[in-house]
């Protein structure tokens, strides 16, 4: 049997070229916009808790980012904690709170579906992190419409 002479990783050593960058690092010209839409529940995969970085990332590019949570993508937006809401129970279980507060912070939008807040998971407006806007169900559709005309860059984030 071959035996294996490479000595254990440690902290700090590197696996990838983690500085080469293939492509122009990318910037918003003046007025574009960019959307991310959510519809996806919070905590079942990945992809909501990623897609808020990219959001937060074209924030940052210069993009006027929104981000739409619709059907169960609420659930990214709903205030929680253990055993009062703020408080983290485990590392990483306020983390869509957190980025989706940061977001916010650095100028982003969220608007959230009022009907799937109630018809859906019960929950009202006052369930909202704070900044996030409610918007009719009908609304849905149109600001992805609005940010289409507008020749927008939109990420559909979508599991079942």
């Amino acid at each position: 049997m071959p035996a294996v002479t490479q000595p254990l990783h440690k902290n700090g050593d590197y696996l990838v070229d983690y500085e080469e960058k293939v492509f122009e690092d990318v910037k918003a010209e003046p007025g574009e916009k960019a959307l991310v839409t959510f519809h996806t529940v919070a905590f079942e995969g990945s992809i909501g808790f990623v897609n808020l970085l990219q959001a937060t990332r074209l924030q940052r590019k210069g993009f006027d980012t929104s981000v739409l949570l619709y059907g169960p993508g609420v659930t990214l937006g709903l205030q929680r904690g253990f055993p009062t809401l703020g408080d983290e129970a485990f590392p990483g279980h306020l983390n869509f709170n957190k980025q989706l507060q940061k977001f916010m912070a650095e100028g982003g939008k969220v608007y959230a579906c009022r009907f799937a807040l109630q018809a859906l998971y019960g929950h009202g407006e006052a369930s909202l992190i704070e900044g996030i806007k409610p918007i009719n169900p009908l609304d849905v559709l149109d600001i992805q419409l609005l940010h289409r005309k507008e020749n927008a860059l939109i990420i559909h984030t979508w599991t079942v």
